[in-house]
């Protein structure tokens, strides 16, 4: 009889079984998913487009519809991670699938121009903190803006700021997370999608040409736009880009697509309010004339 599995083991939310798995099967259960992804965000955007008259609603689906992506972006850069390094990485990686705060500064990245891995880093660092200080001269102490943008739009809740006394947020109280056109990480995916990427085959291309370059800290995007280059290229030698596929698309790749985050820290920064109270009476002493 087959071993008893516990009930954790069962169900949702078991991606980190990926991690157990031989890299030949790795990228087949990734190339399953790709398109389930794309799937399930194009439409939960298609749905958020359809919804204008009723802007929360419309704001919380394309909200979901871009974590979905940010799995996607996830996923390929497990498979753009170095081969021997992939097996010390990708159980973090699965971690970040799960995580809120790392979904959303994957779909963040997207839209940013780091001149290399450390200033990629510093970035995410920026977006990561529990707290951090919000107005004019940097007067009030904040909850992490990322999520709190998030979490306001999906639930009417009792918030708290420095005084303690509680508010109400209202929900409804809401703006468009993006505009109305396709938002650049979905044209991202949809692009790759095209090129051939989401199959074994073009995943075995994105793993043979993105593996040759460890992306730890001053690789930078001229490296990025080489090995664009060169995996599109094998793409097409080996008969994988639709028809479909257009010269816009390959534009998206070269401008939008990120440079691989295998190795940047996506953990919550946790910051000390009285941190930032010092560093906020530092700022303000000047101002007062003090």
């Amino acid at each position: 009889m087959p071993e008893a599995k516990k009930s954790d083991d069962i169900g949702m939310r078991r991606g980190r079984i990926i991690a157990n798995l031989s890299q030949p099967r790795q990228l087949e259960v990734i190339a399953e998913g790709l398109p389930v992804l794309m799937k399930s965000a194009s439409n939960l955007l298609a749905a958020s487009k359809a919804l204008v008259e009723h802007q929360r609603a419309s704001t919380i689906l394309e909200g979901h519809a871009m974590e979905e992506i940010a799995k996607i972006l996830i996923l390929l850069d497990i498979v753009r991670c170095p081969p021997k390094l992939r097996p010390s990485r990708i159980g973090s990686m699965m971690g970040w699938f799960y995580d809120h705060l790392a979904r959303l500064l994957y779909i963040d990245a997207q839209h940013w121009k780091p001149v290399d891995v450390k200033q990629l880093q510093e970035y995410v660092d920026s977006g990561r903190q529990s707290h951090y200080l919000e107005g004019a001269v940097g007067e009030y102490i904040m909850p992490n803006w990322t999520t709190y943008s998030r979490e306001s739009a999906l639930y009417a809740d009792i918030i708290t700021l420095e005084e303690g006394e509680p508010i109400w947020n209202d929900p409804d109280i809401t703006v468009p997370l993006f505009s109305d056109l396709k938002p650049i990480p979905w044209l991202v995916c949809q692009s790759l999608q095209s090129m051939g990427a989401f199959t074994k085959a073009g995943l075995e291309v994105v793993s043979s040409v993105w593996g040759q370059v460890d992306f730890v800290d001053s690789q930078h995007w001229s490296d990025t736009k080489r090995l664009t280059y060169e995996m599109l290229l094998a793409l097409q030698e080996s008969k994988l880009i639709a028809d479909t596929a257009d010269d816009i698309q390959v534009d998206h790749l070269y401008q939008y697509w990120q440079l691989p985050m295998y190795r940047i820290d996506f953990k919550r920064i946790d910051v000390p309010l009285t941190d930032l109270q010092i560093e906020r009476d530092t700022i303000l002493r000047p101002e007062m004339g003090y």
